[in-house]
C-alpha cells in the first residue's frame, strides 16, 4: 500500500467513525458498549517465540496508546477491557488518566494468583451513574474473574402513560473464560457461565430488583457452535451482533465474522455482547446446565467417534443387561475427564444421574439414553410448559409486567475485514477486534420466569 492508499485508509476510518458517532447522536437516549481484549503485553509474542512484548517498553508503550486513541475515538457508553496489564503500574496509570480525563469511571479486577492481567471495566459518567459494583472470582483452574455493575441511565426516560420520569437500570457483566486447551476443558468454561448467571439471580433476588436488561460482554473462548453459546441462548440471550446483522444460530452462519486470531493461527469468533431483555421467556437455569452437561458428554463421545449406540455400550460398561448403571455413569465421565473439583463433583455427577433416570428406578435404559444423546425427542413437554402463560398469569402479564429494555440498532466489528470472516495481516492493535454495539431503549411487557431452582 502507497503511503496515499494509507492516508486515504486513514481519512476512510476517520469519517466512519465520525458518521458512526453522528448516528448514536440521532437519539439522545441511545448507549453503546465496547468489548475488547487488547492482549495483556506479559502474553503478547515477538519474533522471537521466548521473548514477549512486556520486555520492550516502547512497543507496549506505544500500542496500548493507539488502542486508548480508538476507545476515545468510539466514545462508547461502556467499555468492557479483558487482558489489561494490571501487574504494570505505568500501564495502569496510563488507562486511569486518559479514560478518567474523558469523563469515565474505572473498575479493575485482577485475576488471581498473581496471573499478571485482568479486567477493566470503564463507565461514561454522562451516560450512567453506577449503583453498585461486585467482583466475582472463580477460584477455578483458570484464575478468572468477572465483573458486575448495576447501573443507572444518567439521563431520565419520559414514561409514555403517565408524566413520571424514570431512570433506566441494567446489569453488566465483563468477563474472560477460560482457554480451550483441550476438550475436557469445555465443562470449566460452562461452569464459570453458569456461575455467572447464578450470582446474577442471587443479586437480583438480594435486592429485590425488578425487570432489567442484562449485558454480558467479554473474550467467551468459544465460537457459536460450543456449549456456552447455546447455553446463554437458552436462556434467552441473543447475541448483539448476530441481531444487528440478522444472522442465525445455524451452521451457515457460523463463520460470517470472526474476532479473534489466536496463537495457533486459527481465526474464530469468541467475543460477544450478550443481552437479555425482560421479555424472554426463560427457562429454569438448573434446567439449561444439565442440558449443556449433556450436550458436552455427547460431544467428547462423538469426538471418540462413538454412534448413539456405541456410546450406550461404552456408558453401560460390564452391565448384564441393557441399561447403565450409576456407577459405570460415573466411571465413564471420569474417563472423559469431567470428574474434577474445578469440572464436576460427585454431588453435581449424582443430579445428572437423577435428572437422565427419569423414571426413578435407579438405572438408565436406552429410551431414557436417546433423552441424553437427542434431548430435543424429549423436551416437547418442557417446551410447551415454558410458553404456557396462561389465567391469572396472562392477566398479570399484560396488566402490571412492564419495563425497560433495548433494541440492538447497531454492531460493529473492527476492522472491517473481520466482519466477513478474514483477518488482515496488517492490523496490530491486538489478536482481538473490538466489538461496538448501540442500543436504543425501549417499553416492553415482560415475560415471567418459569419457575425452578437456581
Amino acid at each position: 500500500m502507497t503511503k496515499k492508499q494509507r492516508s486515504e485508509a486513514g481519512a476512510k476510518r476517520r469519517r466512519d467513525r465520525h458518521h458512526h458517532h453522528r448516528r448514536q447522536l440521532r437519539d439522545e437516549r441511545c448507549v453503546s458498549c465496547t468489548t475488547f481484549n487488547i492482549l495483556a503485553p506479559i502474553y503478547k509474542r515477538m519474533d522471537n517465540e521466548n521473548c514477549r512484548e512486556s520486555q520492550y517498553r516502547a512497543y507496549w508503550f506505544s500500542r496500548n496508546e493507539k488502542i486508548i486513541d480508538r476507545l476515545l475515538a468510539d466514545h462508547s457508553s461502556i467499555i468492557c477491557l479483558q487482558e489489561v496489564w494490571l501487574g504494570n503500574d505505568e500501564l495502569v496509570d496510563m488507562y486511569q488518566k486518559r479514560l478518567g480525563d474523558a469523563n469515565y469511571m474505572l473498575f479493575k479486577l485482577a485475576r488471581t494468583n498473581n496471573r499478571g492481567d485482568g479486567l477493566l471495566t470503564a463507565v461514561h459518567s454522562n451516560y450512567f451513574n453506577v449503583l453498585d459494583y461486585r467482583e466475582l472470582l472463580f477460584n477455578d483452574i483458570g484464575d478468572r474473574v468477572a465483573q458486575l455493575l448495576h447501573v443507572e441511565s444518567a439521563m431520565p426516560f419520559l414514561q409514555n402513560r403517565s408524566t413520571s420520569c424514570v431512570h433506566q437500570q441494567s446489569l453488566i457483566v465483563n468477563t474472560h473464560l477460560l482457554f480451550p486447551h483441550d476438550h475436557s476443558l469445555s465443562i470449566v468454561r460452562l461452569r464459570q457461565v453458569y456461575k455467572i448467571l447464578q450470582y446474577i439471580e442471587a443479586y437480583q433476588e438480594e435486592h429485590k430488583l425488578g425487570p432489567m436488561p442484562i449485558i454480558l460482554c467479554g473474550d467467551w473462548n468459544g465460537s457459536k457452535r460450543g456449549q456456552v453459546y447455546k447455553f446463554l441462548r437458552s436462556q434467552g440471550f441473543v447475541s448483539s451482533y448476530d441481531t444487528a446483522h440478522q444472522y442465525s444460530d445455524s451452521e451457515e452462519d457460523a463463520h460470517k465474522w470472526v474476532s479473534h486470531r489466536n496463537h495457533r493461527g486459527n481465526i474464530c469468533g469468541v467475543d460477544f455482547i450478550w443481552l437479555l431483555n425482560p421479555d424472554k421467556c426463560r427457562k429454569p437455569l438448573k434446567t439449561s446446565w444439565n442440558e449443556a452437561v449433556f450436550g458436552i458428554i455427547k460431544y467428547l463421545l462423538q469426538v471418540a467417534f462413538l454412534s448413539a449406540e456405541n456410546a450406550f455400550a461404552l456408558l453401560k460398561a460390564d452391565s448384564l443387561y441393557d441399561h447403565i448403571t450409576y456407577s459405570s455413569f460415573y466411571q465413564a465421565l471420569c474417563q472423559l475427564g469431567m470428574v474434577h473439583p474445578d469440572r464436576l463433583n460427585s454431588e453435581e455427577v449424582e443430579k445428572l444421574w437423577s435428572e437422565a433416570d427419569r423414571d426413578g428406578d435407579g438405572v438408565i435404559d436406552y429410551k431414557e439414553f436417546q433423552c441424553i444423546w437427542s434431548p430435543n425427542c424429549c423436551s416437547q413437554e418442557e417446551d410447551d410448559t415454558e410458553i404456557d402463560i396462561t389465567g391469572e398469569s396472562l392477566e398479570a402479564f399484560e396488566t402490571n409486567n412492564e419495563a425497560f429494555g433495548f433494541t440492538v440498532k447497531e454492531a460493529v466489528l473492527f476492522p472491517p475485514e473481520v466482519e466477513k470472516g478474514m483477518w488482515p495481516e496488517n492490523y496490530s492493535l491486538s489478536d482481538h477486534a473490538p466489538l461496538t454495539v448501540v442500543f436504543s431503549p425501549t417499553r416492553m411487557p415482560c415475560s415471567p420466569r418459569i419457575p425452578g431452582e437456581l
